[in-house]
């Protein structure tokens, strides 16, 4: 019954109810998003594990001695960390030894669902929980023939997912026993990790654990390589203002501040009392008590903030709220401004959205650099003198000297004008800025418009906005699976790539529910998991060290201050391809 279920789910999609585990069917259709192959195993891409980190030397110990108690016994023990990339196993069977090389099931390679489909490895990560696959629910044919269950192994402290423990038999020869077996083992590694914690880590352990038995309301534990939040501070801090009140708090407990008011950019404040576990000039750890302010004190201030999500400016993430910000406060100012970001960002979006939330009646006009030329010189000269309101000219990183030349003659008799009624001048500029020191003099101010992979959660708000323009207010909604998709997407292209993603799914379905199927193929260069605004920052500079280092890995590592091993394991997290990195892969 298990093989036809497979069949029907790989040739026609369905499924008959009860036939396939609810865990194995959601693998597959994971494994299907991936695109596995499900005829052939071929893991090409050979990892770099970490041999001496301390999830190894804490599991070493307790892996030999369940070793010698499966001596002769066709069962391989294998240990992985969060990347499925083996980094022990140990097998008493020559035969099963054999079979597993032949399936690249060895040190050195990742069984992450993206790589191999469904597997107890794999599918313990994707679930975060404990997983069996057993002969056929494996996803790849020349896996059948295998039974595993794997284990996660979570840190004792701070509740990061450093691994899995797996057993791996013959499918004749499983057993009830391997899943509780694999969660023991499991446990046993995480009582060593226990062990191994530095005296730090467990007094900021002992003082968060005591704060959350005497209080009830929101308790988080900070430190440079952790943060730990109790049920309450999940539900009432906005994961857009956890990055500020955390910000906030260190520096508050590096100098010795025991109390105070943090502005949170969703309008709230945040009434933070801090208890440090120790000090020190190079790290702090301490455990926060978070108050907010009282529902009318939050509603008041938002009532005096300008509102942040227009309808032309969507989106509420940190990086994207602390832009607009800007903006509105060199609009507030009248200071002419650069606006410098990537293509597709939302760098003219932003300045229009600016202009029509202050001045909605005012004059706004746009003029495209692309466009150069006497005429385009004298439009701007006109709009100087006799207009009002906002300019926004955009592209104009891409003139040649004597157009920057030109437009600087343009712009100068006006650029210290005292007078109220002049525009507001805003120019758009790529990634490279602006690179002309007789043109910058006229404008004081730069802010930078983060790529949308850097607020990635903005899609959730922008993907229906869209939908809506697209659409004319049709009702399409986006599933969840679709978002989900959408959401791990990198977005090169940033917003403008994920409107036109959209525009191509909304020609096959103007109504309805929106599914993954409908997406077109070329959104589907997903990571592993969403990235936090700071892991995107951190991803893009790996990147650009490694294509300034021609693909040499320990170079970019020794550029950005990290060891080689990190940037191995940061490249495989993040899960980094560029161009040359294959050939250039050398040190």
């Amino acid at each position: 019954m298990l093989v036809r279920a497979r069949t029907s789910f790989l040739v026609d999609d369905q499924v008959e109810e009860g036939s396939v585990r609810d865990t194995i069917l959601a693998s597959w259709t994971r494994s299907r998003e991936w695109d596995v192959a499900t005829d052939s195993v071929e893991l090409s891409c050979e990892f770099a594990p970490e041999r001496d980190s301390p999830l190894v030397r804490a599991a070493g110990p307790i892996m030999a001695d369940v070793t010698d108690q499966l001596a002769g016994e066709p069962v391989s023990l294998i240990l992985t960390d969060a990347d499925g990339v083996v980094l022990e196993r140990r097998t008493g069977d020559s035969t099963l030894n054999q079979h597993l090389d032949k399936v690249w099931l060895a040190p050195g390679f990742s069984y992450a669902e993206r790589f191999i489909g469904t597997n107890g490895i794999g599918t313990a990560l994707e679930g975060r929980g404990p997983a069996q696959v057993f002969g056929h629910e494996h996803y790849v044919d020349r896996l059948a023939d295998l039974a595993c269950a794997g284990a996660p192994i979570w840190h004792p402290v701070n509740g990061k997912l450093l691994g899995v423990v797996d057993l791996t038999c013959w499918r004749p020869d499983a057993g009830r026993f391997m899943s509780t077996a694999v969660a023991r083992i499991a446990r046993q590694i995480e009582g060593a990790l226990l062990d191994q914690s530095g005296p730090r880590e467990l007094a900021l352990l002992h003082d968060y654990l005591t704060a959350c038995r005497r209080n009830r309301g929101a308790v988080l534990a900070i430190s440079p390589d952790l943060v730990m939040m109790n049920d309450s501070a999940r539900e009432l801090i906005d994961p857009a203002d956890q990055v500020t009140l955390i910000a906030g708090a260190t520096e508050a407990l590096r100098s010795g501040r025991r109390l105070l008011l943090v502005d949170l950019p969703s309008g709230a404040i945040a009434r933070v009392s801090c208890r440090p576990s120790w000090t020190d000039r190079d790290a702090v750890g301490g455990v926060l008590l978070v108050q907010l302010a009282a529902p009318e004190i939050s509603r008041t201030r938002q009532a005096a903030l300008p509102a942040m999500t227009s309808p032309t400016a969507v989106g509420s993430g940190v990086l994207w709220v602390k832009c607009c910000q800007a903006v509105d406060r060199h609009f507030h100012n009248r200071e002419w401004l650069v606006l410098e970001g990537e293509a597709g960002t939302g760098k003219t979006t932003i300045a229009r959205a600016t202009h029509q939330r202050r001045t909605p009646a005012a004059h706004l006009r746009l003029l495209d650099a692309d466009d150069y030329g006497p005429r385009w010189i004298a439009e701007i000269i006109d709009e100087l003198e006799n207009g009002s309101g906002t300019l926004v000219l955009t592209h104009v990183d891409r003139l040649a000297p004597d157009g920057i030349r030109a437009l600087a003659d343009a712009l100068e008799p006006h650029r210290e004008s005292t007078d109220p009624e002049r525009p507001w001048v805003v120019v758009t500029v790529g990634p490279g800025g602006l690179d002309a020191s007789v043109l910058l003099e006229c404008f004081p101010r730069t802010v930078q418009v983060p790529p949308l992979r850097h607020h990635v959660e903005d899609v959730a708000e922008l993907v229906p906005h869209l939908l809506t323009r697209l659409t004319r207010g049709n009702d399409l909604t986006c599933s969840s699976d679709a978002l989900r998709v959408l959401m791990r997407n990198r977005w090169p292209g940033n917003i403008e790539q994920l409107y036109q993603v959209l525009r191509k799914a909304v020609a096959r379905r103007r109504s309805g529910v929106l599914t993954a199927a409908d997406l077109p193929p070329e959104c589907r260069a997903i990571t592993r998991r969403v990235l936090t605004p700071l892991e995107a920052i951190e991803c893009d500079a790996i990147v650009d060290a490694l294509l300034d280092n021609d693909g040499n890995k320990a170079e970019a590592a020794r550029h950005l201050g990290m060891s080689r091993a990190t940037i191995y394991r940061k490249i495989r997290g993040y899960g980094i391809s560029v161009p040359g990195l294959e050939a250039g892969s050398r040190g």
